[in-house]
């Protein structure tokens, strides 16, 4: 399956169920918005703009609720980075980011907004090695090496060292990465300083970092995962379900038990089996777990605590947090065939909680 060709069968669905999906459907991911949530007096089409990491879930989700209930959603896959700014601008209903909001994003947006989680997901590791049957391993300094541009061919002794057996070509590594401000790489640099802080130091964590040496960037996960495909040699991060979907090539990587872990659903539950905080904001990174995947997290839905701002109805807040408690609830079950680990029973309870915290004029919504 091509890379453009989950993004046309998503966009297509949706489409039939009802639902706009903005990026790519339509708008081409420029993420430019609107102030609908401003102005328009439809409160039964919400908005919400994002993670690329969640989409294709999303995209399942919002078509069946879409179905269940006639309520459409407008979702626009442009990055955590993106969605998070539409937020502040308060253009969408809500934003979905991998990575909780940072003490500046906290700070322009000035009031409490609510982390609600959604799923899990894995970040794997793929690469473009044609004439390569076997499935490459990677230890943690490996891989933080090769992304640090200290490793720069295929066939170096430290990849060697690990593949014992495998024929490894002279080909040169090209590192592909997020472009934009992205919750996925947060994920992954902040897993990499766990791992490697002598290597990475110098570089850093976040949603957006100063990747070193010569690389390539990509738009989204659909950009990364395109790069990969298309450049003999090359290796890069994305969701799980891109690379299953697209048949790409993902490598084991050894977790903190030193197993070599294949991201998998099952893999990628037993790393989000931890405590969960009262604001659900928790790192699933570098596991503890002897069978999970090390580069696991979740991923949040942001609203506003108080959701009666520039005009905004009762009934559209109404609409919007009863969304978001189907999708913590019955929307799980779209989760595991399509790769991502549906929400553990504890995770659950602390979105509830959350989502019952929600307000108008001060007063809970979810009575």
């Amino acid at each position: 399956m091509r890379i453009r060709s989950i993004t046309t069968l998503l966009c297509s669905g949706a489409l039939l169920a009802g639902m706009s999906l903005t990026t790519s459907c339509n708008s081409g991911g420029s993420g430019s918005g609107s102030d609908t949530t401003n102005k328009s007096s439809d409160d039964n089409t919400l908005l919400g703009a994002g993670s690329t990491f969640v989409y294709p879930l999303f995209s399942k989700m919002f078509a069946e609720y879409n179905t269940q209930t006639q309520l459409k959603v407008n979702y626009q896959s442009i990055g955590s980075g993106g969605g998070i700014l539409q937020l502040t601008n308060k253009t969408v209903d809500f934003g979905d980011s991998d990575a909780p909001l940072n003490d500046e994003q906290a700070t322009k947006i000035g009031v409490p907004v609510l982390h609600i989680p959604m799923c899990s997901g894995a970040v794997a590791i793929s690469y473009n090695l044609p004439d390569l049957k076997d499935t490459l391993k990677l230890t943690p300094v490996v891989l933080t090496q090769i992304f640090a541009g200290d490793i720069k061919t295929w066939n170096d002794k430290a990849i060697a060292a690990v593949n014992p057996g495998v024929k490894l070509p002279n080909l040169p590594i090209v590192v592909a990465h997020r472009s934009d401000g992205s919750g996925t790489t947060n994920i992954f640099t902040t897993y990499l300083m766990k791992v490697d802080s002598a290597d990475w130091g110098k570089i850093g964590k976040g949603s957006a970092v100063n990747w070193p040496g010569s690389t390539i960037g990509g738009k989204g996960t659909e950009g990364v995962a395109g790069t990969i495909k298309q450049t003999p040699g090359a290796i890069g991060y994305i969701e799980l379900a891109y690379a299953v979907q697209n048949k790409m090539a993902f490598a084991k990587l050894q977790n903190k038990s030193g197993n070599y872990i294949t991201p998998s659903v099952a893999s990628t539950t037993a790393a989000g089996n931890v405590t969960i905080p009262a604001d659900s904001k928790v790192s699933l990174s570098n596991t503890e777990a002897a069978d999970g995947y090390p580069i696991s997290g979740f991923t949040w839905a942001i609203i506003y605590k108080e959701q009666n701002y520039n005009g905004r109805s009762l009934d559209r807040a109404t609409k919007l947090v009863k969304l978001l408690w189907w999708n913590i609830h019955d929307g799980q079950k779209f989760a595991e065939p399509l790769t991502y680990a549906p929400l553990p029973a504890n995770a659950v309870t602390v979105a509830e909680a959350i989502l019952k915290s929600a307000t108008y004029d001060g007063k809970p919504i979810l009575q």
